[in-house]
């Protein structure tokens, strides 16, 4: 069973436009000329194949006779002086999400009304809310209330079982607010009109031509002459209405796992309050994660300001935690970097923290061996985290090997998760004798050529280079360490070539990573070291030597 409150906002787009009119006049000061008169006749038009109609008007406007989807032309022929401006749908719409957002704070369930319900409303689902704010019949005075101050929106609301019934009650019934008594929607329906039901208007005419103008006249009738006639929008309207089947709403936002919200008394603008609110909601979640098993994987932290305007903050963490101070310490991570509280206004009246993402998170034997591994993989968790925050979640990558041997195929970055953590080697495992193999603690992206290189024979390690323009003296050296060329991945041309008896073919271009390397690790005079290989066997695979520069060591 839900509770559904449905927010009906006569006039939307015109009291939009006044407000974003207003919002300008306050940033700029325009000319009085331009500015529209409210109390004046003022209407927004919509480009339309016979020429400009109206989509919207005012009180003034609709006392003159004019009416929504009449031409433009006739209207200035009745009204005379008419204000007129463009209507703009997609500002009217993103208005209109942003206020559906601010009305999380009196549930995470809000949705916006579908393309037949009108874009001039939303609903709330306030069952298991209500009892936060008393009731509902006080939550809905305080949403009202809060609509008209802070937004000047006057707003007709209806609190039903069925979305159906509560924009039914928002538009048609004589009360505001109207709070329709549970499993009563037939009685409160079938009085009012047949349009009260969302239905097209050309269904409505036609109805109305065949003597039905009430719900209530359409309740007790057979279904069958309605389903053969009509689409079946009207019968699924009525059953919607009615509770009979089911009417999915589509949050604005995705509703959350867990939810703890705090109404303030005094706004709060400092950010160690923030934080310091936030860490007891994150208190209060951590029994019921603890309860369910779960730890949170994704958290939104939303700061509801005084004017209405919401900020929302995303977190996402590499395992399940149920630990208040490391989410603590990643709010103010987070705040610091989306620098949030710069932009509180008037102060935030209300602070939420969700859980959007939680995972298993089973009961665990602390004092154990494995106990060690679990705890290590939460401090590197914790770190990640920690990173993210300062450089953004994509920012921070790790390097996943790959099966091969050649040095730049050996590994790629790969984002980092909770399952790569999971599964690393306890502290103090040794080392296979394979992985102790030199690598330089900077790889180029592409080996450069080496220059001048002299050897005291072909196959030697080399006793002087030149790379970048410097030459370098070569005091030690360690090596050779040989790889070989991965011939399956060998381009067609460089078997044939190999086939033939041709090497200088096959050293040309980009085939000359199919040839075997011989890498050594060099340090110069100064205690410079560096990663060189030479391309190639001598006398096999290649005629003359051909070194290059692939990494630099500490």
């Amino acid at each position: 069973m839900s509770r559904i409150v449905s927010v009906w906002l006569p006039r939307w787009p015109i009291l939009r436009a006044l407000a974003t009119q207003a919002k300008q006049t306050k940033e700029t000061k325009q000319p009085t000329e331009k500015l529209i008169a409210p109390d004046r006749p003022f209407v927004l038009a919509v480009a339309s194949a016979g020429g400009p109609r109206i989509a919207a008007l005012n009180e003034a406007a609709e006392a003159l006779g004019l009416a929504v989807g009449e031409p433009l032309a006739d209207a200035r022929a009745k009204a005379g002086f008419l204000q007129v401006r463009a209507a703009d749908p997609a500002a009217d719409d993103a208005a209109l999400r942003r206020l559906t957002l601010w009305a999380t704070r009196y549930t995470p369930t809000a949705s916006s009304y579908d393309e037949a319900s009108g874009a001039d409303g939303f609903f709330l689902d306030v069952e298991g809310s209500s009892h936060l704010f008393g009731g509902e019949e006080k939550l809905v005075a305080d949403l009202a209330a809060r609509l008209k101050n802070n937004f000047g929106l006057p707003a007709r609301l209806a609190v039903a079982d069925t979305a159906g019934a509560a924009w039914a009650a928002s538009r048609f019934h004589a009360e505001n607010p109207c709070i329709l008594p549970p499993q009563r929607q037939a009685e409160i329906l079938a009085p009012l009109a047949v349009e009260a039901l969302r239905l097209s208007s050309e269904i409505s005419v036609t109805l109305r031509r065949l003597g039905f103008k009430t719900v209530g006249a359409l309740l007790d009738k057979p279904r069958a002459p309605f389903a053969a006639r009509f689409s079946e929008s009207l019968l699924r309207r009525l059953d919607q209405a009615l509770g009979r089947i089911d009417e999915p709403l589509i949050p604005v936002a995705p509703p959350p796992v867990y939810h703890s919200l705090r109404y303030l008394l005094e706004p709060i603008v400092a950010q160690e309050a923030v934080v310091a609110l936030s860490s007891r909601l994150m208190q209060a979640l951590t029994h019921v994660l603890a309860r369910d098993d779960v730890g949170a994987r994704g958290l939104k932290l939303s700061l509801y300001r005084v004017d209405g305007a919401v900020k929302t903050l995303d977190i996402a963490l590499t395992l399940p935690t149920r630990s208040v101070a490391h989410v603590t310490r990643l709010i103010a991570l987070k705040l610091d970097a989306a620098a949030a509280i710069d932009d509180a206004g008037f102060g935030f009246e209300a602070i939420g923290l969700a859980v959007t993402r939680a995972e298993p998170m089973p009961a665990r034997q602390t004092e154990l061996t494995a106990a060690g591994l679990t705890d290590r993989a939460e401090r590197c968790a914790a770190l990640v985290d920690k990173l993210q925050q300062r450089l953004g979640l994509h920012s921070v990558r790790r390097f996943e090997p790959v099966a091969s041997h050649i040095p730049e195929r050996a590994e790629v970055l790969a984002a980092v998760d909770g399952a790569t953590l999971q599964v690393l080697p306890p502290e103090g495992t040794g080392v296979a004798a394979a992985d102790l193999r030199a690598r330089p603690l900077l790889l180029l992206p592409h080996a450069e050529p080496a220059e001048e290189v002299m050897a005291l024979v072909p196959e030697g390690p080399p006793r002087r280079f030149r790379w970048r323009g410097v030459t370098y003296e070569i005091e030690h050296s360690e090596g050779p360490e040989r790889i070989a060329s991965e011939w399956w991945h060998a381009p067609p041309s460089a078997a044939h070539s190999r086939a033939s008896g041709n090497p200088d073919r096959f050293c040309e271009g980009e085939e000359r990573q199919a040839l075997t390397r011989d890498y050594y690790l060099v340090e110069d005079l100064s205690g410079h070291r560096f990663w060189l290989f030479r391309e190639g066997l001598y006398g096999r695979e290649t005629t003359a030597a051909h070194w290059f520069v692939h990494g630099l060591f500490a």
